[in-house]
């Protein structure tokens, strides 16, 4: 019997349906034939292509876990599949997926108004109209409850004051999901188109990491908006998080995309780079590496397939995408990192894709939750003690 192959180990393919398989074998076709041919310059320029937008739409990749307005009602799994396959070209394509989908569209599609849900799902679905999410502000970042951004009524309209920083898709969005600070309604979201006066965006320059993204402030100097711009649905910390759960269980799954990839190449490379007139996977210590690389990327997969599953199923828990978040994001680090000495000197150049992968997911560790936040998280789900004071 022939060995099992290295990227499937496990042999979970046959744990997929076949519109999952298909989904997924689309989304690595799309990876192979658009994004990894030009990546590697877009991370070196900082740059990601608006047009991208439009192709990621006509696959339907643009909030397809929601139902409805031109989404393509996929499963929790399908979703999961897609991001695996768009991180394993780079997490700036699945971060712009993830954004859009499960952060801008998603509170749209969940706390919005029909009329809201009508003007603005079906453009984002088909990448004709980008969307960010406004959370995060220069001192807020893992206490996002305090927030300074303001919105104050004024007459029928809202007034908004604050800075939001570090938000993806910022500077190219059509419109942003602001989440503010109301004087008697606790927070509430807001939806801010482009163009708005007083609303403005400035790119976060000089990153070594996420470079084929965009990242930005936000800043709303009196940014005025009408009384329907606001999210109708929802009050208070619950909305904004519950829009970063769903994009959390994204980043499950990206992971281990940028895990596989960094394994593959440093497989393929211990397999035919020769030291000492063998090839260095011939050596245990390699051997060890790459046994240590395949175990945690199995094993983390297999999490985001289970965690898929219970999502699907309406049993999946935030303190659960957590867990997956904690443990996928640290052990794709560890995998990229392993994988960058087994490439040696050539580890570091963008000709192989290990230290790109790496450098993306010293920010994937942090965003979404810190490493830290999802530890206390853990620790309050198992003991019933908040360590959070």
């Amino acid at each position: 019997m022939s060995p099992p192959p290295a990227l499937d180990f496990l042999d979970l393919d046959r744990l997929l349906s076949d519109e999952e398989r298909l989904i997924r074998d689309t989304t690595r076709g799309f990876v192979a034939d658009r994004i990894l041919p030009e990546v590697a310059g877009w991370f070196e320029r900082g740059e990601l292509p608006r047009e991208l937008a439009k192709e990621l739409g006509d696959l339907g990749l643009l909030g397809m876990h929601l139902e409805g307005y031109g989404c393509a009602g996929t499963n929790a799994v399908s979703y999961g599949l897609a991001c695996l396959e768009l991180e394993a070209g780079d997490s700036g394509a699945r971060s712009f997926v993830s954004v859009q989908g499960s952060l801008a569209m998603y509170p749209i599609w969940k706390y919005g108004s029909e009329e809201q849900k009508r003007r603005w799902l079906p453009p984002m679905a088909a990448g004709e109209v980008i969307g960010c999410f406004g959370l995060t502000e220069p001192d807020f970042g893992s206490n996002p409850a305090g927030m300074r951004t303001s919105a104050r009524r004024d007459g029928g309209d809202w007034v908004l004051n604050g800075t939001k920083m570090w938000i993806t898709n910022g500077g190219i969005a059509d419109v942003a999901v602001v989440w503010a600070r109301t004087e008697d309604e606790g927070v509430r979201g807001f939806l801010v188109p482009a163009g708005t006066p007083g609303f403005s965006t400035r790119d976060i320059g000089r990153k070594l990491s996420l470079r084929a993204s965009v990242t930005s402030e936000l800043v709303l100097e009196d940014c005025r908006l009408p009384a329907d711009a606001v999210l109708p649905e929802v009050r208070g910390m619950r909305g904004p998080l519950s829009c970063l759960n769903e994009a959390r269980f994204g980043i499950v799954w990206g992971s281990m995309g940028a895990a596989r990839a960094c394994f593959q190449s440093a497989l393929e490379y211990a397999t035919t780079r020769e030291q000492f007139d063998r090839p260095i996977g011939g050596f245990q210590l390699t051997q060890q590496k790459l046994a240590d690389m395949l175990v945690e990327l199995s094993k983390g997969t297999l999490l985001a397939l289970h965690l898929g599953r219970m999502k699907d199923d309406g049993r999946l828990a935030p303190e659960q995408v957590s867990l997956g978040k904690l443990n996928n994001v640290r052990e794709a680090l560890a995998i990229a990192r392993s994988a960058r000495t087994i490439l040696g000197a050539n580890g570091i150049t963008l000709e192989y894709p290990v230290i790109r992968h790496a450098n993306n997911l010293e920010s994937v560790l942090t965003y979404e939750g810190t490493s830290e936040v999802h530890s206390l998280i853990l620790g309050q789900a198992v003991t019933g003690l908040a360590a959070f004071q």
